[in-house]
């Protein structure tokens, strides 16, 4: 990790964070960094904090790890923007928490900012660092299996949560610019398939409390090597089926995508052709953002995730 000079004199700034903060949320993105140095300090010693090893990010968070000054517990600080996407976290981790289910431990969060103080994990000891792919899949599938089993109520029910039904909407209605905007004929049909699998079930989007973003380097292993935990939320109430594309992709192997899914479903106690329209459903998620993006071809993975689930391949 490579690190900006030090801001303010309390905290370095990794230079990747101060860069994808300006790339992806211009201005807002900037004043976002040169907030962070005040704000570090103000969570700092308003939760009794200590600074306790160098500083981490991700693409929109600034990580520090800390101590608990009144009682010595080792922890993270996360600052990150509130938006869409992150308003939900220290929602979902709470609902997690309270069902004894494999994320991360909320121990402190700040509405007005989105600050969280998180229990401390061993940040060495990614999932991607598991060698036995077939062993990572089924961690995946676990944990998914847990999380997913946490049923929060419908969007509006008063936890602030969104619902599969708003993105699978907007995917629906942004299909046709993305077929029009695609270059290969075969890719423009993978397209139309996977617009008319999300029709199928759209009408009903699942209640269940999904990560959206469950793949290998979201999962840290916990202090001390007693298991496996989930990080980073991006929640949304849905379908389980949405769940299951990042752990077809991670070390994407066309010939393993069946039987990854097959293992997935299995775990997880899913209907296979709902899971699999949900699965179409992301590959057509992300067709929509990378089209919105300039490209004019299909990703070649998820192409190949599409043939797969739709029996083609």
């Amino acid at each position: 990790m490579t690190h900006a000079p030090t801001i303010g004199g309390v905290i370095d700034i990794p230079d990747a964070l101060v860069a994808t903060q300006s790339a992806y949320n211009g201005e807002a993105g900037r004043a976002f960094v040169a907030a962070l140095p005040g704000m570090a300090a103000d969570f700092l010693e308003r939760w009794g904090l200590r600074r306790d090893g160098a500083a981490m990010h991700g693409v929109c968070a600034l990580v520090l790890p800390v101590v608990r000054v009144r009682d010595g517990r080792r922890a993270v600080l996360k600052l990150q923007p509130v938006d869409e996407e992150t308003a939900g976290e220290p929602v979902a981790l709470r609902l997690w928490g309270a069902a004894g289910a494999g994320a991360v431990r909320l121990l402190d969060h700040d509405p007005a900012t989105g600050a969280m103080l998180l229990e401390r994990l061993d940040g060495s000891g990614s999932l991607e660092g598991e060698p036995d792919t077939d062993r990572a899949v089924r961690v995946i599938a676990g944990l998914l299996a847990e999380l997913t089993a946490v049923r929060p109520g419908a969007p509006g029910a008063g936890h602030g949560l969104r619902g599969l039904g708003e993105p699978a909407s907007w995917m629906l209605a942004a299909a046709p610019g993305v077929v029009a905007a695609l270059v290969d004929e075969e890719e423009r049909g993978l397209v139309r398939d996977c617009a008319a699998a999300v029709r199928e079930v759209a009408g009903e989007p699942g209640d269940r409390l999904l990560h959206w973003d469950l793949h290998f380097g979201n999962v840290l292993a916990a202090e001390g090597g007693a298991g496996w935990v989930a990080i980073d939320p991006k929640p949304l109430v849905g379908d389980a089926g949405f769940e299951l594309l990042p752990a077809l992709v991670d070390r994407f192997d066309a010939g393993a995508v069946d039987g990854r899914f097959d293992v997935l479903t299995g775990v997880l106690g899913l209907d296979r052709g709902r899971a699999a329209a949900w699965t179409l459903g992301r590959v057509l998620q992300n067709a929509c953002w990378s089209v919105a993006g300039g490209a004019r071809r299909l990703a070649p993975e998820q192409a190949e995730i599409a043939r797969v689930v739709l029996g083609r391949g």
